[in-house]
């Protein structure tokens, strides 16, 4: 063989080559990032020949399912209509999909199935159905949390403590997604106030005020650097980074202990124990709660936020220079988290220390009525020991007995909470509300965390009503 035929013998086997790599990328390597990418609209049309599957609530009620149409073709429509809009989300051929809607596209249209089975069920001339995917949301409490919100901007989100499964997560103002199946429906809902597409419990964040104590007394005590009887200057006025930080009124006390202190809730207290704790330290429970980076929750992650201390819109580490660690121990300074963040501090002191992973989806059904996946309570973290959880506890009940968060008493049922307060508007009394709890305080089964966005008071008289009417859905609900 001469040479010239041998060189082009040889570009055509690198072409050859290289025809396969390319191939192989998008058809085998690359084949989910490819369907599931949002500008990739041939997915979204084999869909409206797919029967995808329900999406149900804890009580089997239907959240969302599919309708067959004249020409053969199914469209999504939502029976419970904004209730349950921001967590299911929603699936159209226009807009593509969000939610829950989105993060089970696989499930839902039926692709998540072994290859064995695809192919058995094309043998036998099925045609492509849907798994039915059953969530942990609890209708008769979401009803609540939604009723409660009314129409002030804001967000509840439920967890078991001892599961992570939410049971509520609620965002206001809400959409009906049913209005959304029009690209002109979509934009009218988009061009209302509010923002009624942005997912409040999940996604941006809110300076968390107060409740943000609950994280620094657990980085004190867990560290073994103050117990909750140790005691701390109470005065109005202490500089805190050069600058005096003021209690709520003005207020002065002396030295009262840790648990008088969040009772009370003091500034000054959390924000020198927090100076004293240190960066590193803050840091590290930090993390351990799960800020500074996206919820492991089965969510979109773009429909999530990151919590933690924020600057120019980019996340800052706690250790950052541009941190100051003393208002960032009482909930201040840059500090952006969200109500399921939040609620993640509550359940992890219920849950003795442990954080499980939050998730919605309780399990998965075939077409033929058989569980083909079931998700089993998971650890995220161990946050602290068991002991400084229980010290804790005592800590926050004593702030429902005796401090500033009483409303929140439920007669016969101990509750653990905090309320929390953060000024948005200086001087204008335009505050983000917070209130966060757990109960039964011995023994949860319910954590829970609500905000409502520049409301013209405190935590107590506005998100702890609202935390308390859902805590009495689930516990007796």
């Amino acid at each position: 063989m001469n040479r010239p035929i041998l060189r082009l013998y040889g570009l055509v086997i690198v072409l050859f080559a290289v025809l396969i790599a390319f191939t192989s990328r998008w058809t085998v390597f690359e084949a989910s990032s490819l369907r599931s990418n949002p500008l990739n609209k041939r997915g979204l049309l084999q869909q409206q020949r797919i029967d995808r599957g329900s999406i149900l609530a804890a009580d089997g009620t239907v959240l969302a399912r599919s309708v067959k149409g004249l020409e053969g073709t199914y469209s999504r429509t939502y029976p419970a209509g904004e209730e349950f809009a921001h967590a299911i989300g929603y699936s159209y051929i226009d807009l593509g999909q969000s939610g829950l809607e989105s993060y089970r596209r696989a499930t839902l249209n039926g692709q998540a199935r072994s290859s064995v089975q695809s192919i058995l069920d094309q043998l036998q001339g099925r045609k492509r159905q849907g798994d039915t995917v059953m969530t942990t949301l609890r209708p008769s409490a979401q009803k609540v949390a939604v009723a409660a919100l009314g129409e002030h901007p804001g967000a509840v989100v439920a967890l078991d403590p001892r599961t992570g499964a939410v049971e509520v997560m609620a965002s206001t103002p809400s959409f009906n997604p049913n209005a959304l199946s029009t690209r002109r429906g979509y934009e009218k809902v988009a061009r209302e106030g509010g923002a009624p597409l942005v997912d409040r419990a999940t996604q941006y964040g809110y300076a968390p005020g107060s409740t943000f104590k609950v994280l620094t007394a657990t980085a004190a005590i867990d560290s073994g650097m103050f117990t909750p009887e140790s005691t701390v200057s109470g005065r109005n006025g202490v500089p805190i980074s050069g600058v005096p930080l003021k209690n709520d009124n003005n207020e002065s006390f002396g030295q009262i202990t840790l648990t008088e202190g969040l009772a009370k809730s003091v500034n000054t207290v959390y924000a020198q124990v927090a100076e004293r704790v240190g960066k590193q330290t803050m840091a590290r429970y930090m993390a351990r709660f799960g800020f500074d980076r996206k919820p492991r929750l089965d969510y979109p992650a773009q429909e999530m936020s990151s919590s933690g201390e924020y600057l120019g819109g980019r996340l800052l580490a706690p250790t950052s220079t541009y941190v100051d660690v003393g208002r960032m121990g009482i909930g201040q300074d840059k500090l952006q988290v969200t109500p399921l963040q939040m609620a993640e501090v509550a359940a992890a002191v219920a849950d003795k220390g442990t954080l499980m992973v939050p998730h919605l989806t309780s399990e998965v059904i075939d077409p033929d009525g058989r569980v083909v996946e079931r998700i089993a309570p998971k650890a995220q973290s161990v946050v602290m020991k068991p002991s400084t959880a229980a010290a804790v506890t005592k800590m926050m009940e004593a702030v429902v007995t005796e401090g500033t968060g009483t409303g929140a008493q439920i007669p016969g049922v101990p509750v653990a909470g905090k309320t929390g307060t953060a000024e948005t508007q200086l001087g204008q009394s335009t505050n983000d509300a917070w209130f966060i709890a757990f109960a039964p305080a011995g023994k949860p089964t319910v954590a829970v965390a609500v905000t409502l966005a520049k409301v013209p008071g405190y935590g107590a008289t506005f998100a702890l009503p609202v935390a308390k009417q859902v805590m009495e859905a689930l516990l007796h609900g």
